[in-house]
């Protein structure tokens, strides 16, 4: 049986900072690598990052409510009950107990922002806003039309390239399934068939029932592709790329020595970066439908 990991390949690029042009950096990548048919996934965070789509944390005064949810919901919450319940790594039940209220209160308060009450009662990723591989305070925010952006990408390589390829923006947010045709997210997705309503309550559900868990996709351009594969291919797709500076702004902060802030441009840069994976799927074009 051949596995999606076994047709697909990542590719390395340079660290993506604000400004760069994230058209470019892919069509570099993928010059002589694709053909007509490929399905291309695109990290949604470095395309987030080219695009300035950031937030610094650092200039935010956090409200009541902020404060609340950092020193008193995650901590206790979170690090007491939920984080059971979810099965949560025991390091990781310990970092949320000992949450850090100044730095997490101004973190709430973005999420309150930015992806809104619901999603800021999650304790980290809040409606994919995420610190991990970011320096400094910075925070990447989820594209605000990821569709309009895949098309934009398919489109820029047809006219290069001259290529038909599919494009999935992913993100290493975790859809939880029950079989193939339930998939509960606690993040935006605009594919069909991903449920997202329920924001964090997905993730509860689908870490305390130990329910199927596949990275995120995002949006879907070229191929009209089932929800389930397209979880399975977002999914490969992180296998393959990898955790970059780490999972979390923990394990960040934690490779390089420094404070959950100390993390530079320059450090990012010394890591190895795969935002893009190419799967070769000639022979299982069947499972799929052109549009």
């Amino acid at each position: 049986m051949v596995r999606l990991r076994d047709l697909a390949f990542a590719l390395k690029t340079p660290y993506w900072r604000p400004g760069d042009d994230y058209l470019e950096r892919i069509l570099e990548a993928v010059r002589g690598r694709i053909k007509d048919g490929d399905v291309i996934t695109v990290s949604e965070k470095a395309i987030s990052t080219a695009m300035g789509n950031i937030l610094d944390e650092s200039g935010i005064k956090p409200g009541w409510a902020a404060r609340f949810i950092a020193k008193y919901w995650v901590r206790y919450v979170w690090g007491y009950v939920l984080g059971l319940v979810c099965h949560l790594k025991g390091e990781t039940i310990r970092r949320l107990r000992k949450y850090p209220v100044e730095e997490g209160s101004i973190h709430k308060e973005a999420a309150l922002r930015y992806a809104g009450p619901l999603y800021a009662l999650h304790w980290g990723s809040e409606g994919g806003i995420d610190a991990s591989n970011l320096p400094y305070s910075y925070v990447s925010l989820p594209l605000k039309k990821p569709v309009e952006t895949a098309y934009r990408i398919r489109n820029y390589i047809k006219e290069r390239l001259g290529k038909r390829v599919t494009i999935m923006i992913v993100d290493t947010d975790k859809t939880y399934s029950l079989g193939k045709h339930l998939h509960l997210s606690p993040r935006p997705s605009s594919v069909e068939g991903i449920r997202t309503f329920l924001g964090p309550l997905a993730y509860i559900i689908g870490r305390a029932l130990k329910l199927k868990r596949r990275s995120t996709p995002i949006a879907v351009a070229g191929l009209e592709v089932p929800a389930d594969l397209a979880l399975e291919i977002a999914e490969a797709a992180h296998r393959l790329r990898g955790s970059g500076a780490g999972r979390t702004v923990w394990e960040m902060a934690e490779r390089f020595g420094v404070s959950l802030t100390g993390v530079t441009w320059s450090m990012l840069e010394g890591v190895e970066h795969k935002p893009i994976v190419v799967f070769k799927f000639s022979t299982r074009r069947s499972r799929t439908k052109s549009i």
